[in-house]
């Protein structure tokens, strides 16, 4: 790396940063918190109070997006307890997300409407994508095929950018352990309904090693990348142009032996949005998404594109209700030495809203005709009713599906002859304003996955992992089961706040009878802290139970972040973070005998932010 880290200085700018306070005059920084007036558009396709959607949805907030620019994805999402982040090392390695106990390729994950979930995994490529110009994460829980298809049986983790508001710039600086740093510059525009907006960032790290015992070597990573957002809001249209593009190097470990590999993903996202009359709005998208890995100690390589064209329409036919009715054309492509192949599958989907004040339900259901897997029919229906002034309670019910990925066919395990996963799960749940200005809310689930693909041991299942290793291949499950529910509670007093979540989910394979792989029973989280417009000081706990692993269990592990931040007038701001105080190595992926894959430690880091 082409910077030297002083740890002293450091030490010292997070003394400075948690010690000092000011009394400087208010900016114009507004400090976000989740309520029930927060505006969500992952459940209905547009923009909605999270008080009248009909099912779980949770929000990570841009006041935890802006504590770090360091802080990379996987971490974010780990400040949600339905959501278990599973990396194999730290810094860029490689990441899964289970949500609600369902698999990794199983959450579909969304930026502003385009799919990132690749062709060959059909999972998205977590740690490879920045979090520069994001405005706030929405994490919809439970099926969502109707609207979007395959692939969202657990959940749609969908991330929304920023819109320029006003016009400005800032340049940002951030500095930690492990040689680690990030640079951010952007500019927006923003007059009379037309917009502009640039970011260049760049990070790197020496990174940290990945297994518990014989792993002397750190694992590197650096990214660098742009974008760009130009576009026109008006009362009776809208257009946008998004482009971004990320790139870098990481290095880790294959199988024991050190290789490395580059990679890409660029975004480019046209929309556009005309309101013939007041009751009805028609809608437009054309995207495309590629990912591109390419090994730099072998000539293998992994290129994956998806383009998408859809059109949707919204028709208010009466106060009380709207109806929106949609069609989406998408291609997957995929490419490795031995693969050429892309798949089309052609959506049609309709939905139905009524909402008063005390009611709101939502029907839908959508047709998906896939070229190589058939037609798919799945239906989703809920309803949300306010009992009570203070208590509102929810159900749902909905099936999904999922297309084997072209790793299922044919990378290693693979098996050409799979079947699409399918799906029905049940909800229910309730949430409550309690004196104190305590919001509080509990919900329990119930999902059922047919066809389940899963990798099953075919020979050699008493290997010893040293000497004789097990031979699985994927194979489709009869069914399995995820069984749980959620507990959330939030105060916030002036500029006071707590926030705590708990999910207890139980995972079957029936065939097996036994637990899926990597799925927690409990996970628990809670923030707290002060925040204001001038300084704000902040601590977070996430804790993780045991999971089951493929010869031993994933040990349990705690860990607790701090955030502090001083805007010392309207153009400085200072900030510090320190990740996972305790400096705990907690056991990720077990690998063989006692080795296993671990988190990257503590990254204590400090920045400064100049706004213009």
């Amino acid at each position: 790396m082409s910077i030297q880290f002083q740890p002293t200085a450091l030490v010292g700018a997070i003394a400075l940063a948690l010690g000092t306070t000011s009394s400087v005059h208010a900016t114009e920084q507004k400090v976000a918190k989740a309520s029930l007036d927060t505006i969500v558009v992952t459940a209905t396709r547009s923009g909605e109070k999270i008080e009248n959607v009909p099912a779980r949805i949770s929000i990570i907030e841009p006041a935890i997006l802006e504590q770090s620019p360091l802080k990379a994805l996987p971490d974010l999402l780990k400040t949600d307890p339905s959501i278990n982040v599973v990396q194999s090392g730290g810094y860029g390695q490689q990441t899964s997300i289970f949500l609600r106990g369902t698999n990794s390729n199983q959450v579909l994950v969304l930026r502003d409407g385009v799919r990132l979930n690749t062709a060959t995994t059909g999972a998205a490529s977590i740690p490879f994508l920045d979090t520069t110009d994001l405005k706030q994460i929405e994490v919809l829980k439970g099926p969502a095929s109707v609207l979007y298809g395959t692939d969202a049986i657990g959940g749609v983790v969908q991330f929304v950018t920023k819109t320029p508001e006003k016009t400005g710039a800032f340049v940002t600086g951030e500095i930690g352990e492990n040689q680690t740093y990030k640079s951010i510059i952007g500019a927006d525009l923003a007059e009379n309904g037309v917009y502009a907006q640039i970011r260049g960032q760049v990070i790197e790290t020496d990174g940290t090693p990945v297994f518990n015992i014989n792993d002397n070597r750190n694992y590197s990573y650096d990214q660098k990348g742009y974008s760009a957002k130009f576009g026109i809001e008006k009362e009776r249209y809208a257009t946008s142009l998004d482009y971004s593009q990320n790139s870098g190097n990481v290095q880790y470990s294959n199988w024991g032996a050190f290789s490395s590999q580059d990679f890409q993903n660029e975004i480019v996202n046209l929309k556009g949005r005309i309101n013939p009359t007041q009751a009805t709005e028609i809608n437009a998208r054309l995207s495309q998404f590629k990912d591109d890995l390419d090994q730099v100690t072998s000539s293998s390589f992994v290129h994956s594109t998806t383009q998408e064209a859809e059109i949707y329409g919204k028709w208010n036919f009466t106060a009380a209700q709207n109806v929106l009715l949609g069609i989406t054309q998408r291609n997957t492509d995929a490419k490795t030495q031995d693969l050429d192949e892309d798949i089309n599958s052609t959506g049609y989907y309709i939905q139905h809203q009524y909402q008063t004040n005390s009611l709101s339900t939502q029907v839908g259901v959508r047709i998906e005709d896939n070229e190589k897997f058939g037609s798919h029919t799945v239906a989703q229906g809920g309803i949300r009713y306010q009992l009570l002034p203070n208590t509102s309670i929810y159900t749902n019910i909905g099936s999904a599906f999922k297309a084997p990925t072209l790793n299922d066919m044919y990378a290693f395990g693979g098996n050409d002859q799979l079947k699409p996963e399918e799906s029905i799960s049940y909800e229910m749940g309730i949430d409550q304003k309690l004196p104190l200005n305590i919001l509080a809310g509990a919900s329990v689930f119930y999902t059922e996955v047919d066809n389940l693909i899963n990798s099953i041991c075919v020979s050699t299942c008493n290997g010893d992992w040293v000497n004789t290793f097990p031979i699985y291949q994927n194979q489709n499950i009869d069914q399995a089961k995820m069984t749980g529910g959620e507990l959330t509670a939030q105060w916030v007093k002036d500029q006071f706040f707590i926030n705590a979540g708990y999910t207890y989910v139980k995972t079957e394979d029936t065939k097996q009878n036994s637990e899926l792989l990597r799925r927690p029973r409990q996970s628990f989280t809670v923030s707290t802290g002060l925040q204001n417009a001038d300084y704000g000081l902040s601590a977070a706990l996430v804790a993780k139970s045991k999971a089951k692993d493929f010869s031993r269990d994933i040990p349990g592990y705690a860990r607790v972040d701090l955030n502090a931040y001083w805007n010392i007038n309207p153009t400085v701001k200072l900030f510090t973070n320190i990740e996972n105080v305790g400096d705990v190595k907690y056991k990720t992926v077990h690998s063989a005998g006692d080795q296993y894959y671990v988190n990257g430690g503590r990254l204590a880091s400090a920045g400064v932010t100049f706004k213009y």
